[in-house]
C-alpha cells in the first residue's frame, strides 16, 4: 500500500513523508525528484522550456508507476491532482493524506524560495490564495484524511498522521 501526501507547495510534503517513512519502516519517495532524475534537469528549468503542460505529462507518468509500487510513503508535486488521473492513481494504491496549509501559512514559509516555477511572479501571495481555492477542493477529493499543519512540530504531524491510520485501521495500533 502508497501514502501518498497531497498539498500547496511547501506545505510539508517531503519533509514529513521522509520522516512519516522512517517512523513506519517505509521506503520514501518525492515524486518531484523521480521526475527530474528523468527529466534530467530541474523541474523549474523544464517548465520554462517545455510547459506545464509536457511537465504533467511526465509527473502523470510518474506517479503511475509509483502506484503500481509495493509499500512506500510518496510526496507528490502540489499540483498532482489536477489531473484526474492521478487523484485516480493515488487514491487506488492507498491511502491519500492531505496535509492542510492556508495560503498565508505557505506564504511566510516560502516568501524566499527561489525554485518553485509557479511562485516567481509578482504577488506571490494572490498567487498563493488563487492556487489554493483551485487546489483545495481537488486535494479533499482525493484524500482519505487531511491534516491541518498549522503550527505543529513535523514529529506532531507525524504522530498525528499515523493515528489517524491507526484509528482507520489502515496500520496495526501501537501496543
Amino acid at each position: 500500500m502508497i501514502l501518498s501526501l497531497v498539498g500547496m507547495p511547501g506545505s510539508g510534503k517531503s519533509t514529513v513523508g521522509r520522516q512519516l517513512s522512517r517512523r513506519l519502516g517505509l521506503p520514501f519517495f518525492d515524486s518531484d525528484q523521480l521526475i527530474e532524475q528523468r527529466l534530467g534537469c530541474s523541474i523549474r528549468e523544464y517548465f520554462a522550456r517545455e510547459g506545464e503542460a509536457a511537465f504533467r505529462d511526465v509527473e502523470e507518468q510518474v506517479l503511475a508507476t509509483l502506484a503500481q509500487g509495493g509499500h512506500a510513503v510518496v510526496a507528490t508535486g502540489g499540483g498532482a491532482v489536477l489531473r484526474e488521473a492521478n487523484r485516480r492513481h493515488l487514491r487506488d494504491a492507498g491511502r491519500v493524506i492531505y496535509l492542510r496549509s492556508t495560503p498565508d501559512e505557505l506564504f511566510r514559509r516560502l516568501r524566499h524560495d527561489t525554485q518553485r516555477p509557479l511562485l516567481q511572479v509578482v504577488d506571490p501571495l494572490a498567487r498563493l490564495r488563487t492556487m489554493y481555492a483551485e487546489r483545495d477542493p481537488l486535494y479533499r477529493e482525493a484524500a482519505h484524511f487531511q491534516i491541518e499543519t498549522g503550527r505543529p512540530s513535523v514529529p506532531t504531524l507525524v504522530n498525528m498522521i499515523v493515528m489517524q491510520l491507526e484509528l482507520a485501521g489502515v496500520l496495526p495500533l501501537a501496543p
